[in-house]
């Protein structure tokens, strides 16, 4: 497994704050009707998170010469593109020979962003020889930079955090289950439990960000139905080298080639099996 440098996990950063800084900013709260389509119904984009994208790609492959991109706004002009997640897979399954694989959300919140409110998110993955070793989430409202490395742990604005040692006792925990995708039987399961296990927050309609209320303490869980590998890949490192788990509702760890619904991250071990108990189990 090649490694990850401080100079690559650096690079990465800079080129996150770019792309903020010269595509998605300017563009927040100034878009056009002409400006944000639907992929499918319901799914938006908008030319901030194609023009983003195009720049963190592009930068991405200079990083990483030979290095393959699974960027979200392609995917969708491309699914063979997931093929290079899954070794021996569509696209040459890239990852069975050790290749490096980036995973990009260039705007992650899309609906939030296109109705000019916040938060959103920049986030990207690294995955060499189909491991997780580099994770990266900025919110460029809020002023938020997250950092893994594996076996490194994890950063918010360059200085290391450790979740889950502290947490609340059992009955006060906060958290946010995103009900939206949820099955209906699941969805009444979890928003009835919620009250159990404390306080069940709304969720905020950006991935990125969820994980970031994680690592700064906002919340010691987060359930998710759908789990886009662009969605999660990034901020599933992020907990787990800050002491966390990401974990699908059987208890597998989670890795973003598996093709399957449903994600309970949370901040320690006791935590994710008191949300599982309250949220999930019948």
């Amino acid at each position: 497994m090649a490694d990850l440098t401080d100079t690559l996990t650096d690079d990465v950063a800079e080129l996150l704050h770019r792309a903020a800084t010269d595509v998605v900013l300017p563009l927040f709260q100034q878009l056009d009707d002409a400006d944000v389509t639907e992929k499918a119904p319901g799914d938006l984009v908008t030319v901030a998170d194609q023009r983003a994208e195009e720049l963190i790609s592009a930068g991405l492959r200079r990083l990483r010469p030979g290095s393959v991109v699974v960027g979200e706004e392609a995917v969708a002009d491309d699914s063979s593109l997931l093929g290079h997640l899954r070794p021996g897979g569509a696209g040459g399954g890239h990852l069975s020979g050790g290749g490096d694989v980036w995973l990009v959300d260039p705007v992650d919140g899309t609906a939030n962003f296109a109705a000019g409110r916040r938060p959103f998110a920049l986030m990207v993955a690294l995955l060499t020889g189909g491991e997780q070793v580099g994770a990266w989430v900025l919110d460029p409202l809020g002023g938020t930079l997250a950092v893994a490395r594996a076996g490194h742990g994890t950063t918010v604005n360059g200085a290391p955090v450790r979740i889950g040692d502290a947490v609340p006792p059992p009955g006060e925990l906060r958290g946010t289950a995103m009900t939206q995708f949820l099955p209906p039987k699941l969805r009444r399961r979890a928003e009835a439990g919620g009250e159990r296990i404390g306080a069940l927050l709304p969720g905020q309609h950006c991935a990125g960000r969820e994980y970031l209320d994680m690592l700064v303490g906002e919340q010691q869980f987060v359930l998710f139905w759908r789990t886009l590998p662009w969605d999660h890949a990034p901020g599933a490192l992020l907990v787990r080298e800050a002491g966390g788990v990401a974990r699908r509702f059987d208890g597998s760890d989670y890795h973003p080639a598996e093709d399957a619904p449903g994600l309970l991250v949370a901040a320690n071990e006791r935590v994710w099996a008191e949300a599982r108990e309250a949220l999930i189990l019948d």
